[in-house]
């Protein structure tokens, strides 16, 4: 079955840290654009992070631009969401997908997100005191 296993969810107090990660499983990731999206409860999946094919093209939602980084390793055929400085606002479930374009800014993945392919099951985030 073609899709990913998110992990690394869990709850953490405000200002802490989780590293989110995203294992392909039947398909390699150096071929796509991978996006990091995020489902807050009561609100529809938003874009929050993705990266290029060469890992080299990164985008951030304003909400967790200088908090948040994305990163590939081609090699594990894993990419990760490190986030910092942890928000309440941050809870929800975290998910990955790809597609074949990167978006120029998460806007835009946010309304292409019916693009997107082989999505996981997603990994819960909870950041509360």
């Amino acid at each position: 079955q073609l899709q990913f296993v998110e992990s690394g969810g869990g709850l953490v107090q405000p200002g802490g840290s989780l590293r989110l990660s995203c294992t392909a499983s039947g398909f390699t990731l150096e071929h796509f654009a991978i996006g990091w999206f995020r489902q807050a409860p009561g609100k529809e999946r938003e874009g929050v992070a993705g990266i290029d094919h060469f890992g080299r093209g990164l985008n951030y939602a304003d909400s967790v631009k200088g908090r948040f980084t994305i990163s590939k390793n081609n090699a594990e055929n894993t990419v990760y969401l490190q986030m910092n400085a942890l928000k309440p606002e941050d809870t929800g479930v975290y998910f990955c997908a790809v597609d074949s374009q990167f978006p120029m800014s998460t806007e835009i993945m946010t309304r292409i997100q019916g693009n997107y392919r082989y999505w996981g099951q997603g990994t819960q985030v909870t950041v509360s005191s």
